[in-house]
């Protein structure tokens, strides 16, 4: 593959990325502008990242959104994986790399995005999806965390219960609406404080309604825009905030040797790196796992979860 410098990666991250997954209401470049893997427009809040996990009480699970009742979680209720404390005052706890250091352990991580009106789009042939990129992972025996929006779970229910039922996987929230927890979010509609909330629970009621199990407490804001207020909205849902510290760029690339070069060059112990499952979207993405993978493990990286990632 060939050399690019850290400012070209960088560029290209950025270019890419400011195009977007969404597709919500407005001008019909509107969806273009939603963010696809870069780093918050607001700052994350310093004082809402907690800096050891918490190990999820029996209640801890039971008072997530559509939370189990006592024995096994019901299909589509976040599981009890890893968590963090919540942060000072209560907020949502927000989670970027593992503070371990020193484990070559790394977390791929695939946003499953659809907004709440491409209905019509999906009706239209286009495709959100990627059962190729899911395919190749299983192949691979990648263990992966799939950011998935409610909207998607409806549409591609048969696909969501197959993720969520493989133990190769774990389904997180992504919300349902794919719309902005806070504003400006590269032109997402934005969401107030208590629809916020109503969005994480319905999208975890999607997933129960798919059939998924392999849910977890774990929540990714669409276009990765949020502040403190975004974090309070949430801190009764009892989820962690699930960020990440490598950018793929593969929004809208057309050379999955540039997505690859770019993870490789990122990727660092502990790392999580945010890729998309979305075919329209995010085009190249299974080509360029098929480099990322055994270069990877080649260095010596062992794959996992967000949820081991969390745990360590």
């Amino acid at each position: 593959m060939r050399k690019v410098t850290a400012a070209a990666a960088l560029s290209a991250a950025l270019t890419a990325s400011l195009a977007g997954c969404g597709g919500g209401s407005g001008t019909k470049d509107a969806g273009r502008e939603a963010r696809m893997g870069t780093p918050p427009a607001s700052a994350p809040a310093a004082s809402a990242s907690a800096s050891a996990p918490a190990a999820s009480a029996p209640g801890a699970a039971a008072a997530s959104p559509g939370g189990p009742a006592p024995g096994a979680p019901p299909a589509g209720a976040p599981g009890r994986a890893p968590s963090l404390a919540p942060g000072p005052n209560g907020l949502t706890p927000v989670f970027e790399r593992a503070k371990q250091h020193t484990d070559k352990t790394v977390a791929l991580t695939f946003d499953a995005d659809m907004t709440s009106d491409q209905g019509p789009r999906a009706a239209g042939g286009e495709r959100f999806d990627n059962p190729q990129l899911i395919s190749t992972l299983r192949t691979l025996k990648v263990p992966s965390t799939i950011f998935m929006t409610g909207r998607w779970a409806e549409e591609y229910p048969d696909q969501a219960k197959s993720i969520g039922t493989d133990p190769n996987f774990e389904i997180a929230n992504h919300s349902y609406s794919h719309h902005a927890f806070t504003s400006p979010c590269y032109g997402l509609p934005a969401l107030d404080g208590a629809a916020a909330r109503a969005d994480v629970d319905r999208a975890f009621a999607a997933f129960r309604q798919a059939g998924a199990v392999n849910t977890v407490p774990y929540f990714r804001f669409p276009g990765g825009c949020y502040d403190d207020a975004a974090l309070r909205a949430l801190s009764t849902a009892r989820v962690t905030a699930v960020q990440w510290d490598v950018v793929s760029g593969d929004a809208f690339a057309k050379d999955p040797d540039a997505v690859a070069e770019q993870v490789l060059a990122g990727v660092k112990p502990g790392s999580v790196v945010v890729m998309h499952c979305t075919r329209s979207a995010a085009p190249v993405t299974e080509e360029a796992i098929q480099k990322i993978v055994p270069e990877l493990r080649k260095r010596g990286y062992r794959f996992v979860k967000v949820s081991e990632l969390i745990g360590t």
